[in-house]
């Protein structure tokens, strides 16, 4: 018996579905933890690193950056927080990436955030 054969008893018995079900619980089990760390950690220069291939410049992802940081905002991603910014106000990303840049609007999405965190606090 060559060790496939060996290590494939225990899924022998299985059906088609049963091994595909059994794969992605197998995958939700190596990735959420991945997962997990990628959304509570960040650093300055991921989140630039990230606006940078946003096609932002160094000096506007350096100053989105410095502002996420000042506003306690930066764990919710930089992309994302641009992302959003364009979204709330119908925006082109490059201009709401400018915008807050230039240190426009961070009052706006600090006050979005809270209630995010408030609706998801109250289970809505």
């Amino acid at each position: 018996m060559n060790d496939f054969s060996k290590r494939r008893t225990h899924l022998a018995h299985l059906s088609d579905e049963e091994l595909k079900e059994y794969f992605f619980k197998l995958l939700e089990e190596i990735t959420e933890p991945i997962l997990s760390m990628a959304k509570k950690y960040t650093s300055p220069s991921l989140e630039r690193s990230i606006l940078l291939r946003m096609g932002f410049s160094s000096l506007e992802a350096q100053a989105i950056v410095t502002h996420a940081l000042r506003e306690d905002l930066l764990g919710h991603g930089a992309g994302h927080l641009v992302l959003k910014y364009a979204e709330l106000n119908n925006l082109p990303l490059r201009d709401a990436g400018l915008k807050l840049a230039s240190d426009e609007g961070w009052a706006e999405l600090k006050t979005f955030w809270s209630r995010q965190v408030k609706a998801n606090q109250e289970g809505v």
